[in-house]
Parts: structure tokens; C-alpha cells; sequence
């Protein structure tokens, strides 16, 4: 397929790898930063745009992968007809798209995305479109660069993105912390990454409410006070550290 990207942060630079790696061909990059929109560009072998420029007519798909907020505003800039149009959010509703072309829909990548890492085949696409004809067609593409496509409602693309929230950036966020303290205490962080790929492979078989360990899980109080002691210099980590605690302990 001939695409036109609209966008130029992660999402639109690793999903424009990965159209490449597959045989598709990127003919423009629209953004409205046009110093990420060059780099893209660059690297994608097209030409580009700023938002205000001329977008390219002849591409058979234009994927729009930018900040969920500003795809409302895109109705009264853009207008594309009968081509296939499809957005990357996973909070945001497929109708959003409606006043720019009858073909829409959604192809979200249930991934976190950056561009310094390339992207897989592997990732999960969860697909929607505004007829059963648009989602075949949009079914077709998701299946030429990813083996894990599945079609998801409005209702349970929002529903994933939450839990994709809590496994992914709040899972990344609790790494930070930890990797903050370890650096105050002059811990190499890197000796707890065994840990980690391990936790995380475990859910791969098993559930995590099954095998959570610890000392909140065991009520090993004498534990808990001696963490609580250590952790009165890092106020931040400790008031997440009591949260999670009480999580656990009264689920």
C-alpha cells in the first residue's frame, strides 16, 4: 500500500518502520514539527509536510498517529473522501474520523512505542472500522505487519487501554522510583533487571494475583517496619510503597 503518515513521534515512527519492513510504501509525513517530520522523512526515503502544507491525494491509506486530544480538531482541516483513513489511539472513538472520510477506523498498536527501538511483528493490533467492508480491508493491512490481529470495539479498546496504563507506564513508572532510590543509596539498579524479566515472564503462565509474593502478601509485619524505616527519606517512594501495601494486603 502507498501511505501517508500524519504524524512524527513514536507511534508514527515506529509503525513507518514497520510499514517499510513489510513492503509498504510511505509516500509523505505530515506534522505540524517539521524538524521530527524531516527526520522521519529521512529515514522513510518520502517527502514531507508541514500541517498546513498539501497532503499527497494518490496514497491508498492515511494513518493519523498523533496526541489523542488533537484528533478532534482534525474534522475542520482535513478532508479525504472515500479514502482509508485510520487513526492509532486507543482512548479516543473511531467516529472521530467521520467528517474526513466514509472509509475510517482504528489500528492501535497494544504496544509501548519509542522510537529508538525497532519495532516487531509480534505487536498486537487491535482493529475497529466504520463498515464491514473498511474492516476487512483495514483487517488485510493489520495482518501484512503483525500475526496478532484482533477487532475491538470502541468500549473494549478503552477498557484495554486502561489496563495497558497500569501493566505498562504505571509498571515503568514504579521502575523509576526504584531506580531513583537504588541511585541514592549507590545500588546498582541493573542487579534487580533478573528480577524483573522474571516477574514479568511468570504472567505469560500464571495469573498475578496467584503468584504475588512479599512481605505484604505474608502480613510479615516486622519487614514492612523495617522498609518503612529505610524509606523515611524517600517520602516519595514510601507513600506508594503504603498504597501498594494496603493494596495487597486488602484485596
Amino acid at each position: 500500500m502507498k501511505i501517508v503518515i500524519i504524524g512524527s513521534g513514536n507511534v508514527a515512527t515506529a509503525l513507518g518502520r514497520l510499514f517499510v519492513k513489510n513492503n509498504h510504501e510511505i509516500i509523505q509525513v505530515v506534522s505540524r514539527n517539521v524538524d521530527h517530520a524531516k527526520v522521519l522523512a529521512n529515514e522513510l526515503n518520502c517527502p514531507f509536510i508541514d500541517d498546513s502544507g498539501i497532503i499527497d491525494r494518490s496514497a491508498d491509506l492515511y494513518l493519523i498517529a498523533i496526541s489523542d486530544g488533537a484528533l478532534y480538531s482534525l474534522n475542520n482541516k482535513i478532508h479525504l473522501e472515500k479514502k482509508l483513513v485510520l487513526h492509532t489511539a486507543g482512548s479516543v472513538p473511531k467516529n472521530v474520523l467521520k467528517d474526513i472520510s466514509v472509509n475510517y477506523g482504528v489500528l492501535y498498536p497494544l504496544q509501548s512505542l519509542r522510537k529508538e527501538v525497532n519495532s516487531q511483528n509480534d505487536i498486537p493490533f487491535l482493529i475497529d472500522g466504520s463498515s464491514e467492508e473498511t474492516l476487512t480491508m483495514i483487517e488485510h493491512f493489520a495482518k501484512s505487519i503483525s500475526m496478532n490481529v484482533e477487532k475491538a470495539s470502541d468500549d473494549k479498546r478503552l477498557k484495554l487501554h486502561v489496563a495497558a496504563v497500569v501493566v505498562s507506564n504505571f509498571t515503568n513508572h514504579l521502575f523509576a522510583l526504584a531506580e531513583d532510590f537504588c541511585s541514592k543509596e549507590n545500588i546498582d539498579f541493573k542487579l534487580l533487571a533478573p528480577l524483573i524479566k522474571e516477574t514479568a515472564d511468570r504472567t505469560a503462565t500464571l495469573s498475578p494475583a496467584e503468584m504475588q509474593t512479599g512481605p505484604a502478601v505474608r502480613n510479615d509485619v516486622f519487614t514492612l517496619d523495617k522498609h518503612l524505616q529505610l524509606l523515611a527519606n524517600h517520602p516519595k517512594l514510601k507513600y506508594v510503597y503504603l498504597k501498594l501495601t494496603d493494596s495487597i494486603i486488602n484485596k
